[in-house]
């Protein structure tokens, strides 16, 4: 295979040389087609125009030699127009790809209409002198483009013409409409089979349909499960435990998709292709996965958040009883923990480290990584400190006299 087959390669798998080589061949004739055409017309015009005259042996020999170099610059070329093909090709699946269903449609309609019209405007201009042939193509280019920029655009107002069509199916079509969006399928990304968590979450009730659990992500808890270390090993067979439990137990079906992306090294990435091929959502704690995955358009399920929207809601000023467990960052503050997490920080609680004391709730704050409250001593507490203060400028006032 020649340098310019393994550059081609890039694009193609090695099993089709074959098939490039008849690519390169057929481009190469149709190159030879064309320069005969072309230099037989320029030797036509010469002769006619400039009143030239040429001996019919020497004519043909310029007409096979001028077919030859084109067949050979085609065939020399084919390469890098195949490759350009090929990648232009993958660009644009890529793109329709991520493109929704809906915005896919609206666009195609509008490039119909476009097209129609542009047919219609050309036909008035056809037999007009040297440009009349050419207007139409330009035409068809021109609203062909504005009327697919129109209709994704215009999504919205394209879609509205067609709102009557559901009441053609009455209450049938609406029933089956709540049958398919209860037994949607989630997608189920490692970390949270290996929380575990969701198994509860589903047999609370609050998650229903298909969990689609892909192939890549199996084979992934099968190698953590298999890992050298006794960490990873304990992690990667709960997440297989999970997944037994969730299958026999839970009211739910399982389906174990095999589907694979060579072409794609992480299991994030193959995660958010599979959830835009079946248009469902993927079920994760994972921050970053929850951030790439919803810049492309999938939706999210994280149960980190639906832990935060469950935690119990504090306001300004309310009582609470707590076990401060250790001293803070700043001076002086005490950290203590709700039975679900939440972390208190206490202000002038260092003192009562271990101790249960009751606490006024002076601010709340919600982050990312879960909600921290800020509060203070309450009453007798307070005033414990106050004392204990004194004591001290006591102690110290005598000692300096």
């Amino acid at each position: 295979m020649g340098a310019g087959e393994e550059e081609l390669g890039k694009g193609v798998k090695e099993g089709d040389a074959m098939l490039l080589k008849i690519l390169r061949g057929v481009i190469g004739l149709l190159a030879g087609a064309a320069g005969f055409y072309v230099s037989r017309l320029g030797l036509n015009i010469w002769q006619q125009g400039l009143g030239g005259i040429l001996v019919p042996g020497l004519q043909w020999t310029l007409l096979a030699l001028a077919t030859l170099i084109a067949a050979l610059i085609g065939y020399s070329l084919a390469q890098r127009l195949i490759n350009f093909i090929i990648q232009s090709m993958r660009w644009l699946e890529g793109r329709l790809q991520r493109t929704p269903a809906q915005e896919v449609i609206s666009g195609s309609i509008g490039l119909i209409v476009g097209l129609i019209i542009a047919n219609l405007l050309g036909v008035s201009f056809f037999h007009l002198p040297l440009v009349g042939p050419y207007i139409p193509m330009v035409g068809s280019l021109i609203f062909g483009y504005l009327g697919w920029s129109l209709g994704t655009k215009r999504k919205e107002e394209i879609w509205g013409l067609f709102n009557f069509i559901p009441r053609w199916g009455g209450k049938e079509r609406e029933k089956g409409k709540g049958e398919s969006g209860k037994s949607g399928s989630k997608v189920l990304d490692t970390s949270v089979i290996i929380d575990g968590r969701i198994a509860d979450i589903i047999k609370s009730g609050f998650i229903e349909g298909t969990m689609v659990i892909p192939s890549f992500v199996l084979e992934e808890l099968r190698h953590i499960a298999d890992s050298s270390d006794l960490l990873k090993r304990n992690r990667g067979r709960r997440g297989l435990d999970i997944l037994n439990k969730i299958r026999k137990e839970m009211a739910v079906q399982v389906k174990v998709l095999e589907i694979d992306y060579d072409d794609l090294a992480e299991v994030d990435s193959k995660l958010v292709r599979l959830a835009q091929k079946l248009a469902a959502p993927i079920l994760t704690n994972d921050y970053n996965l929850n951030k790439v995955a919803e810049l492309q358009g999938v939706r999210v399920l994280n149960i980190n958040e639906l832990a935060n929207a469950v935690k119990p809601v504090v306001l300004p000023g309310e009582e609470m009883t707590v076990q401060v467990i250790k001293d803070g960052k700043e001076i002086g503050q005490g950290v203590a923990y709700l039975d679900d997490g939440t972390m208190i920080v206490v202000e002038n609680g260092r003192r009562f480290i271990g101790q249960t004391i009751a606490v006024l709730v002076t601010s709340v704050l919600q982050t990312a990584a879960g909600r921290m409250i800020f509060a203070r001593p309450k009453g007798s507490e307070q005033r414990k400190i106050g004392a204990n203060h004194q004591d001290l400028e006591r102690g110290e006032y005598q000692c300096l006299s």
